[in-house]
């Protein structure tokens, strides 16, 4: 299952992006990640500074 953004917690600052190994991350008003380039090796979630990403 793919990483996912809580909507509320999300600031869209891009720290996420910078960390994705494969770019499965963009950042629109919020992050957005790609369910199907995800690996699932939670970097983004270690990296985001508002908890706003998990893997369920």
């Amino acid at each position: 299952m793919a990483a996912r953004v809580d909507e509320e917690k999300c600031t869209g600052c891009g720290s996420c992006v910078e960390v994705c190994p494969v770019e499965a991350i963009t950042v629109e008003e919020v992050a957005v990640i790609n369910a199907d380039e995800c690996l699932e090796c939670s970097a983004c979630v270690e990296e985001c500074p508002n908890e706003a990403i998990s893997l369920d």
